[in-house]
């Protein structure tokens, strides 16, 4: 915290504004911590939380009473392990918005580092990226990641909050924006100072439990949502074990055909995409990564299946 929370409190933001910041049952020196960049940043409001919420598991409890405590009618979002990449972060986001609009969907990167860990996480990061904020696009919106969000106070109240799933440890955010956004009051922003940062998970095992656990969350989209990411998630499983079965047993210049037109499509969509993400680098290994799609999906089908975690970890 201490790190990143100078990011959103330097930034060029010329109309009034506050910082909330929810100290959720800390037991380390982060009040003290607070206390002394307040002394500096009088936009920074402090909201102490000295009880925790038995029966809601995650974060979906302080970030509701951060929430409350706001004063102004647009949040915008972000977790403690987050930093925005310019000082333009809340002027472009808060842009985004329009008569109609009440959700805008921003994108969370993370740290460009070295090793295969590191390139797996970000590709993964931006293929879903390339979901939710496509299929925002094309007004059927469906998730938000909580690193960088933001919509009004006036539509987290109409749906009652989190209570919908309250007892789900993670969807504050997907969960959130399944439920309330529609057609006409969901943009995406992907100008690249609206972004923000994060540290990527260090280990494989800490990058699995973070992703069983969003994962975990996907049967409670709505029933459009699930059928649609299902269809795809099913054709990346199926693809290469069809094309192998095709070469080797049936017409295997069709087989290549299919293939081909498929790499091209790839090549042509993807590249201007990682490019407005900032994620050109990992472009030249789209074809591995498509081929290692069929894995991860293959992986984590189990999570459908799994009782969603009541604790946060």
């Amino acid at each position: 915290m201490a790190r990143n929370l100078p990011g959103a409190l330097v930034q060029e933001y010329a109309t009034t504004h506050e910082v909330i910041v929810v100290n959720d049952n800390s037991y380390d020196d982060s009040k003290y911590v607070l206390e002394e960049f307040y002394k500096r940043f009088k936009q920074l409001h402090i909201v102490e939380l000295t009880q925790e919420a038995k029966m809601i598991p995650g974060k979906k409890f302080p970030l509701s009473i951060g929430i409350k405590a706001a004063k102004y009618e647009i949040l915008l979002l972000t977790d403690a392990d987050c930093v925005p990449a310019s000082e333009h972060w809340i002027e472009k986001m808060q842009a985004g918005y329009d008569d109609e609009a009440e959700i805008i969907l921003g994108y969370g990167a993370y740290y460009k580092k070295p090793g295969l860990l590191n390139k797996f996480i970000r590709w993964e990061t931006f293929h879903t990226a390339l979901q939710y904020l496509s299929y925002a696009q094309a007004g059927l919106a469906y998730m938000g990641v909580g690193r960088n969000l933001s919509y009004k106070k006036t539509i987290f109240f109409r749906h009652k909050g989190f209570s919908a799933h309250n007892h789900v440890a993670s969807g504050d955010d997907d969960l959130f924006i399944n439920a309330a956004a529609t057609k006409k009051n969901t943009r995406i922003n992907i100008d690249k100072d609206t972004f923000t940062l994060s540290e990527p998970a260090k280990t494989w095992g800490q990058w699995f439990k973070q992703k069983s656990r969003h994962y975990s969350t996907g049967k409670f989209y709505k029933p459009l949502h699930k059928f649609l990411l299902g269809f795809y998630s099913f054709s990346l499983v199926v693809f290469y074990p069809l094309f192998i079965v095709s070469l080797l047993l049936f017409n295997w210049q069709f087989a290549l055909v299919v293939f081909g037109v498929r790499f091209l499509l790839q090549l042509f969509i993807l590249f201007p995409v990682a490019k407005k993400l900032d994620e050109k680098d990992i472009y030249p290994l789209f074809l591995f990564f498509d081929i290692w799609m069929f894995f991860y999906y293959l992986f984590f089908s189990f999570t459908l299946f799994k009782k969603p975690a009541r604790e946060w970890s």
